[in-house]
């Protein structure tokens, strides 16, 4: 069995073929996939979504290139979203320096908002961070981390129990350094499509350094697509592709990391790995 973390199936490039990715998805073996919103628009098509198949969940936010959007009820909006059955995370929020779409006080402002959100919901979460010219560290996640030790230090004053599973990196393309201490901080780390360039073995040699025990496997579809379909379309079915590169990479058997990652995915975000 396994998971992907993360699959934009609400976007209008799976308007045609939804059901059919879906059921790929599933012949491959994943039987939980996590589809997370870009706004609060978005928030709301994505819990619609999910709640009609029962292998998606939903996690609900605003991505820090929509920061401009927030406005002073969309913490109501989205407390009222997460009621569903289907909401099992706050997502994708986070930090963005790449395509500098919201000041800087801006997006750590609504990244506060919405782990507060997360804390009163005791919902994990789902952690977008894109530093300048895609480096692997700098302002971006050096003030991230400041951001979640806050964070994780008001949710240690209130014995919160997301102290234990408090969130994920998704799409991790940062150095060992800063993989070790989100990972110190109780963090999951996103593992998806790049793992398998031809160009990317310093990312390899990054995933090689983080225990399996941390790792999630995402696809991060449409986008990232993996070796041989990089170009194209990505879709959760690709997943599979991901941890074969990752069971590689840790010498390990295939199973083996789908077994780990799997229950790391049910353990962070509360779902059962049956279909």
């Amino acid at each position: 069995m396994l998971a992907d973390t993360h699959c934009h199936l609400d976007l209008p490039v799976f308007d045609q073929d939804r059901d059919a990715a879906i059921q790929r998805a599933l012949e491959a073996g994943v039987t939980r996939m996590l589809v997370p919103s870009l706004s609060v628009d978005s928030a709301e098509a994505v819990v619609r979504l999910s709640e009609k198949r029962p292998q998606l969940r939903a996690a609900i936010g605003v991505h820090p290139t929509e920061c401009k959007s927030w406005a002073s009820r969309t913490p109501v909006r989205l407390r009222r979203l997460a009621e569903s059955e289907s909401v099992v995370a706050i997502g994708e929020i986070g930090l963005d320096c790449y395509w500098d779409a919201a000041p800087r006080d801006v997006q750590h402002a609504v990244l506060r908002e919405q782990l507060a959100v997360a804390g009163q919901l005791q919902l994990p979460a789902v952690i977008h961070c894109r530093e300048r010219e895609d480096a692997t560290e700098g302002d971006c996640s050096d003030d991230l981390l400041l951001l979640l030790t806050d964070w994780l230090r008001m949710l240690r004053e209130s014995e919160s129990v997301l102290l234990d599973r408090p969130g994920v990196l998704h799409a991790f393309s940062g150095s060992a350094r800063l993989a070790a201490s989100v990972a110190r901080l109780g963090f999951y780390i996103g593992v998806g499509g790049p793992v398998t360039y031809k160009n990317a073995a310093i990312r390899r040699e990054v995933v090689a350094s983080i225990p399996a025990e941390r790792i999630l496997l995402e696809t991060d579809a449409p986008f990232l697509a993996p070796v041989p379909h990089r170009g194209r379309r990505n879709e959760p079915a690709f997943v599979a592709l991901i941890a074969d590169r990752i069971a590689e990479i840790k010498g390990l058997p295939l199973q083996q990391i789908a077994s780990i990652t799997s229950n790391n995915a049910a353990r962070l975000f509360g779902w059962d790995t049956r279909s």
